[in-house]
């Protein structure tokens, strides 16, 4: 029977399509991994890759850089993401104006973090916009966008229920998103109840799923528990005793990610979203995997 397994027909690249998200880079070490990873993740030809946006602006100048640099440099489309946290309105839209200067045509609207990280409570600034759909609907009054928003397969931390979840995705879609990308999760049956959710309240826009490849899952193990993303007991112990062992760990978390992704493409999902960290290896296993393989990138050739 495995023959029939939809994610093994040999067109299974041509029918699944990705994104990847890096941030920008705070030195010229990190700036020099962030564009090897680049470099090695064009080929690929992903739907837009976006450049994360920090919590009250913090790293604007350097994620206008970057996506300036991505823009000139390559052929990918990027996404600018958008906060409203500790700015006011006009300052947002100041924002939304430059990017949109620069030529760029997408957004990933998102409330934001407070600037003390992630757990720490949330008090929307005076003047500005109060949360994510607010914001969508700025950037819907500002230009004719292409707009991503965040959601939660198991709710957001701050969220009562999953009814008032679903409820502020709903807004966000009213207001004018394109698609949602989900927080990383590893149980895909959480995923798939929450698209269930989804649907039932009349959410029809795309619900990617987003995946963290385990770079390292003490890091990953500990964000999470901040953020309220399980992480199953199955999954710690695939990396069980692998502190020290910086290979054998690549190699489980590159089958972890791929046996996730295939999983979620046999139950139909045909558009992921991968948090890079800012590397490739893991990520490009991954697509591999499922079919989508290197394309020469327009003028490669003479270089």
């Amino acid at each position: 029977m495995n023959q029939f397994r939809f994610s093994r027909r040999p067109d299974i690249g041509d029918k699944v399509r990705v994104s990847f998200e890096f941030f920008p880079p705070k030195n010229d070490e990190m700036e020099a991994r962030l564009w090897d990873t680049v470099t090695r993740l064009e080929p690929l030809q992903p739907k837009f890759v976006s450049v994360t946006y920090g919590a009250g602006g913090s790293t604007r100048e350097r994620t206008a850089r970057t996506i300036g640099r991505i823009l000139k440099e390559t052929s990918l489309t990027p996404a600018a993401h958008m906060t409203c946290v500790d700015a006011a309105r006009h300052q947002v839209d100041a924002v939304i104006q430059e990017f949109t200067d620069m030529g760029v045509k997408r957004f990933v609207a998102l409330r934001g973090d407070p600037a003390e990280g992630v757990g720490a409570a949330y008090r929307p600034h005076p003047d500005g916009y109060a949360n994510g759909a607010e914001l969508v609907g700025a950037l819907k009054d500002a230009g004719d966008f292409d707009i991503s928003v965040s959601a939660y397969p198991e709710k957001h931390p701050e969220s009562p229920d999953f009814a008032t979840d679903i409820d502020m995705l709903k807004r966000k879609v009213d207001n004018g998103a394109t698609r949602a990308i989900t927080q990383f999760f590893f149980d895909n049956d959480l995923y798939e109840r929450y698209v269930e959710r989804a649907r039932r309240a009349g959410i029809y826009i795309p619900i990617v799923p987003g995946i963290l490849p385990v770079h390292n899952f003490t890091q990953v193990a500990n964000f999470s528990a901040r953020c309220g993303a399980l992480v199953p007991a199955w999954l710690a112990e695939r990396f069980d005793g692998l502190q020290n062992d910086l290979q054998t760990h690549a190699l489980v978390a590159s089958a972890v990610a791929a046996e996730q992704v295939l999983d979620l493409v046999e139950r139909g999902v045909g558009d992921f979203h991968f948090y890079t960290m800012n590397r490739a290896d893991l990520v490009f296993a991954v697509c591999h995997m499922i079919g989508i393989r290197s394309h020469e990138v327009a003028g490669s050739a003479a270089a």
